[in-house]
């Protein structure tokens, strides 16, 4: 199907629609093909588990709790 840009905006409700159900939806400028309405799908990424393996170091001290911290956060105020 291909529309003026004129009708395109006047009927852009119907034109998603044709193109969500799997039309194929041109929107012509002066006669000429100008724009493709084609409906937007989300593709997910796999996630690829340790990426990053190997290129973040923490300190050996990471983990080490520090009472006096501990103490601050517990602390009744």
């Amino acid at each position: 199907m291909q529309v003026n840009m004129h009708e395109a905006k006047s009927q852009l409700s119907k034109l998603g629609e044709a193109a969500w159900s799997g039309e194929s939806v041109i929107i012509a400028k002066s006669g000429k093909p100008y724009l493709e309405l084609v409906p937007h799908k989300t593709v997910l990424k796999e996630r690829k588990p340790g990426r990053y393996k190997d290129q973040i170091k923490l300190n050996p001290s990471f983990n080490n709790e520090s009472k006096e911290l501990n103490d601050l956060f517990e602390a009744d105020l």
